[in-house]
């Protein structure tokens, strides 16, 4: 296998392009390849027009900034993969009143496993993308570390935890060590036409953010699978829901109840067919338990261990301590209470030093 050559998955954006510019400057045999993974006719997307790192100016842009460094690009169709995985989870996750995390599973399913496919047949040792991230090896441990981007506002360990250790042995992140700004002002030296491009801030199959859109034209029939029911407040039926799949735990708006003060979606139960709805400080929770467990930095967790955990991408990571773990659960109890734990997303857990210990999908 070619230690020097290297796999870069190009969205089309700045970060991407810099990403491969600098491997491309310190030596690397760069293959571009921009994943296919959704279109709009198939999945749906953005209401009048397919948008984000799959449409045809995405692609242009990949391929414009690969002819001008010189090195090869490649579209590589991934959509049947992306449907089996993750378009299938976003859904499952809904009609079972989770709110799932699309990015995680993408990037463990698609983005690395997928690609180190690609890599296997190019005979190419790595993949590289512009995650703001830094992979290190521990020679005490034996194991490959993920850790904080040192531009902690665009820091993406959050959506990493599922990385094996196989693939973080074969990572690249050129940007783990850069800011925003120099990555910019990177492309703006190396002459790229994405250096201004804006950052993307959608899930790339729902651009218009509208999940409720994108069931109901996934799933033309999900009126006759999925029924009203009651939402319940304070042990008091207060009203009828239009069905679990279009409501998240934390949401106020939208819920068209008259309680004379704002209530929150406290918890979604799909057996009963019910919503528990709360005042706002009736929400918090300290317990967080999480399941489907990946240990990144450290291979086991234990009781009473202090950690520092993130149930949002945009979260501050928080202290905890460790009330139980084992090789498939983990359930921490953080010090200060939480606002709307969801089911569906991601607990990841890091040490003082920013490294990511292990992650998980909330369970409660």
């Amino acid at each position: 296998m070619n230690e020097k050559r290297v796999i870069v998955a190009m969205s089309g954006g700045v970060d991407s392009s810099v990403a491969a510019a600098l491997l491309a400057k310190e030596g690397y045999e760069v293959i571009g390849i921009t994943m296919k993974t959704w279109g709009f006719m198939e999945v749906g997307g953005a209401p009048k027009h397919e948008s984000g790192c799959c449409s045809l100016d995405a692609i242009f842009d990949a391929k414009n900034v690969a002819t001008k460094l010189g090195f090869p690009h490649y579209t590589v169709d991934f959509t049947k993969a992306f449907e089996e995985t993750v378009i299938t989870n976003f859904i499952d996750e809904y009609l079972n009143g989770r709110t799932p995390n699309p990015c995680v599973v993408c990037n463990r399913k698609i983005k690395w496993e997928e690609l180190l496919k690609k890599a296997d047949s190019l005979d190419a040792k790595y993949v590289a993308t512009g995650h703001y991230a830094v992979v290190d090896f521990n020679q005490n441990n034996n194991r490959y570390t993920l850790r904080y981007s040192i531009d902690l506002k665009k820091d993406q360990t959050y959506a990493l935890w599922g990385l094996t250790q196989e693939s973080l042995s074969r990572t690249l992140f050129p940007l783990g060590n850069l800011t925003k700004i120099d990555v910019r002002n990177l492309a703006e030296e190396f002459g790229l036409k994405t250096a201004s491009k804006p950052d993307s801030q959608e899930i790339c199959f729902v651009a218009d953010d509208n999940y409720e859109r994108f069931l109901r034209e996934r799933i033309p029939d999900i009126i006759n699978q999925i029924d009203e029911g009651d939402f319940i407040y304070h042990r008091e039926k207060v009203g009828k829901h239009k069905g679990i799949p279009f409501y998240t735990v934390g949401q106020r708006r939208g819920l068209n109840i008259a309680l004379g003060k704002p209530v929150y979606v406290k918890k979604i139960d799909k057996v009963s067919n019910t919503i528990e709805i709360g005042d706002k400080e009736e929400i918090y929770e300290s317990t967080v338990s999480a399941v489907d467990i990946n240990y990144v930095s450290k291979t086991i967790l234990t009781q009473g261990e202090i950690v520092f955990g993130k149930i949002r991408y945009a979260d501050k990571a928080e202290r905890a301590e460790v009330i139980f773990a084992n090789e498939n659960e983990i359930k921490i109890k953080f010090i200060n209470s939480k606002s709307a734990v969801t089911p569906g997303q991601s607990l990841v857990l890091y040490d003082e030093q920013g490294y990511v210990l292990a992650g998980g999908v909330i369970k409660k």
